[in-house]
């Protein structure tokens, strides 16, 4: 890494920012999210939904994701 690229404190930028919010109490938090566009997705979305299907958790699961979308009226 280039000399310009880090301060005086031999930090780069980012290194800065991290123990910037580190001492605001923050904490970083990495997490694998699924991937909507791999090819698999939507199939192993309707293989849960069908496991879910008819069980009382259905209807707490629906309730979760109708609140987390904005949808459009028709």
């Amino acid at each position: 890494m280039s000399q310009a690229s880090r301060g005086g404190d031999g930090l780069t930028k980012f290194q800065r920012y991290r123990q910037r919010q580190q001492h605001r109490g923050m904490k970083m938090l990495r997490i694998w999210v699924p991937d909507t566009s791999h090819p698999d997705f939507a199939a192993e979305a309707k293989r849960q939904g069908a496991l879910l299907r008819g069980r009382p958790e259905e209807a707490e699961a629906m309730g979760v994701i109708e609140a987390s979308f904005d949808w459009p009226e028709r």
